[in-house]
């Protein structure tokens, strides 16, 4: 089985790469940097997903994780959206697919963070959507998962932060954040195990939306 995975340098792309490693498939990492993996089931590509031309030929794909994205790089929509995009028309459609898994965000529900992140991570739920309608007449599954608070190292302006942290954990109602092994079950979870879940966003934010929704960054920032 071979999966596609963009974002694969760091964080949640590298422990998701790493996940399917350990199961046994062969995995494509796509990335604008050099890759730590070093194991023969492994390719990488250093590529930038927003410039159609430059993604790389990858034939008889089973699984894509559309997982890169930016955060408040002053571009988020043509980096997160516009780049998904053009990697679901490049691999997505062909006939060996059985699953396309896109990383979106809690604040496509909550409306909270940044405005062109939220308005990407909003795009990219729609979108989703929309390539599950087609999907489906393949019988293949396609779904996005929405995460609230992962600790990487993108997060760690309030994660270093003591007093932003304590803010943070008063209004978790889980009191805890998600770790990247728990990022990688449920992605192998929605991508493989899953056969008959597609069309849904899967919100994942230890109860934060639901049961208490906000949002904490430092103030200099926003």
């Amino acid at each position: 089985m071979k999966i596609i995975i963009t974002g694969s340098s760091k964080g949640i792309g590298l422990a998701v790469t790493k996940r399917f490693l350990k199961e046994g498939f062969e995995v494509v990492g796509i990335d604008m940097l050099s890759t730590p993996i070093n194991n023969p089931l492994y390719q990488h590509y250093i590529c930038d997903i927003s410039n159609k031309d430059s993604l790389p030929k990858i034939t008889k794909v089973n699984y894509l994780f559309n997982n890169a994205g930016l955060q408040n790089s002053g571009d988020d929509i043509t980096n997160n959206l516009i780049g998904t995009i053009n990697v679901t028309k490049k691999y997505a459609f062909e006939k060996t697919i059985k699953s396309v898994l896109f990383n979106a965000s809690s604040s496509a529900s909550t409306g909270f963070e940044f405005d062109e992140y939220v308005a990407s991570k909003a795009g990219i739920v729609g979108y989703m959507k929309h390539v599950a309608c087609l999907l489906a007449k393949n019988k293949a599954t396609c779904n996005s998962i929405s995460l609230g608070g992962v600790i990487t190292d993108s997060n760690k302006p309030v994660m270093d932060d003591e007093d932003l942290w304590d803010e943070i954990m008063d209004v978790t109602p889980l009191g805890k954040w998600m770790t990247l092994d728990e990022v990688a079950d449920w992605v192998y979870f929605l991508l493989v195990t899953n056969k008959s879940m597609s069309g849904q966003d899967v919100l994942i934010d230890n109860g934060e939306k639901d049961l208490n929704s906000t949002f904490v960054w430092p103030s200099d920032k926003c």
